[in-house]
């Protein structure tokens, strides 16, 4: 004895739906949206703590300073660090260098007495983004090269 049985769908097969590309991605050329994310990358970011940290302290940060963290959590990145203490002047800030978030911020008049946890590294910002190099006339003979010359410093 034999059964025959027969198979159906349940449903009809669905198509993959179709994407279209938006106006704005469509208009716009890739390498403007590639820079305009990988500004956006770049970015500092405050926390919620931080930044009622800045407000009842009456701290305000320039953009030369959002530049300096932002170089600081570069350099603190760089070496594979993860929670950073920045010393920048007259701020003590710990940051998460993966998510480039300033957690929580120090002023130096409240920094004595200070332990600073669940930090990794510790990085000192400057305050130009490169030292500066000061050519000095010599009067003498440079110790170094053993002759008169133009020192570097």
């Amino acid at each position: 004895m034999v059964n025959q049985i027969q198979l159906r769908p349940l449903a009809a097969p669905v198509a993959p739906p179709t994407r279209r590309p938006t106006a704005s991605t469509a208009s716009t050329p890739f390498s403007h949206i590639l820079e305009s994310e990988v500004r956006k990358a770049g970015q500092v970011k405050f926390s919620a703590h931080a930044q009622l940290r800045l407000r009842t302290r009456g701290i305000s940060l320039t953009a030369d300073d959002l530049a300096r963290i932002g170089r600081g959590l570069d350099l603190a990145a760089a070496k594979g660090a993860r929670e950073s203490l920045l010393l920048m002047d007259r701020l003590a800030l710990v940051v998460s260098v993966p998510n480039r978030t300033v957690i929580t911020v120090v002023e130096q008049n409240e920094i004595e007495d200070t332990v600073f946890t669940n930090i990794d590294s510790a990085v000192v910002v400057a305050e130009q983004p490169e030292a500066a190099t000061e050519t000095v006339e010599s009067n003498g003979l440079d110790p170094i090269r053993g002759s008169l010359g133009v020192v570097e410093r």
